[in-house]
């Protein structure tokens, strides 16, 4: 695709991810509906409201099938070369109990290689975009991923999606991985933590097992600032095990790669 293209549905993906954002941030708490609770996943009504206005000014302004963490495929995604990618409202429960750690995340892939994305933080005001291979900006200034060179000094975003394996060898194992970097910060929120990657307020994300929608935009962005991702498979569909870093930590990479090729 080419770069007028890109730029026209980069566009198109802020409008819906900001109108969105606009009207999430409006929502009132008590308004909030809890539409289903199973173990350590919840859906709420904000969930749903978003994801109609986005659906909507996607639907309305380009011919893309869509793949939305709510209704899931809408249109035919497997065949189409393209299609958008959304979470209406990543961090939910966040969203639920006032924690301002939530956003809206767009995406338009190429299968599953990410293009470019949008990912709006309605409490900050915070517009995240980017075009993989080319720029990444925040509210339209243009930024750059970290230049931290090692992990003991680098600043590691994770989490822990609600498919998690909680068994004590699975944590361990985990904990063993993570140890090495300097700081470790869990918020709630995939999309956010590579957003913070790709502006440099964190060096590097790793997570098991998340869906593609709570990491597609934030990939396009964190190519787009400079950085560098690795995408593994699970055998549940349109999950994956994802490490995006800085170019400085290339050894996060190696690293992360050679414990898949293990599994």
């Amino acid at each position: 695709m080419d770069r007028k293209s890109l730029d026209k549905y980069l566009s198109i993906a802020e409008e819906a991810a900001v109108a969105a954002g606009k009207y999430l941030s409006g929502y009132k708490k008590d308004d909030i509906l809890v539409d289903s609770e199973q173990g350590k996943d919840i859906k709420i009504s904000a969930d749903r409201d978003s994801e109609k206005i986005i659906i909507d000014i996607l639907q309305a302004k380009s011919g893309f099938p869509i793949l939305s963490e709510e209704k899931g495929s809408i249109g035919d995604t497997e065949s189409s070369p393209m299609r958008w990618v959304v979470d209406p409202l990543d961090g939910s429960l966040n969203f639920l109990r006032g924690i301002p750690n939530c956003c809206v995340s767009v995406a338009l892939c190429r299968k599953d290689n990410p293009e470019l994305g949008v990912i709006y933080d309605f409490n900050r005001d915070e517009l995240f975009s980017g075009i993989a291979g080319t720029g990444a900006w925040l509210n339209g200034s243009a930024i750059a991923v970290s230049k931290i060179n090692a992990e003991s000094k680098a600043v590691l975003f994770t989490g822990f999606p609600a498919n998690t394996d909680f068994s004590p060898g699975a944590l361990s194992n985990y904990i063993e991985r993570i140890r090495t970097f300097k700081k470790l910060r869990w918020i709630g929120s995939a999309s956010l933590s590579l957003a913070y990657v790709a502006a440099g307020r964190a060096d590097a994300y790793l997570e098991k097992g998340i869906m593609f929608w709570d990491i597609a935009a934030g990939l396009a962005i964190v190519s787009g600032a400079g950085g560098k991702y690795f995408l593994d498979g699970t055998d549940v569909h349109d999950a994956y095990n994802v490490c995006a870093t800085n170019s400085s930590l290339p050894g996060v990479l190696s690293k992360y790669r050679q414990e898949a090729r293990r599994q």
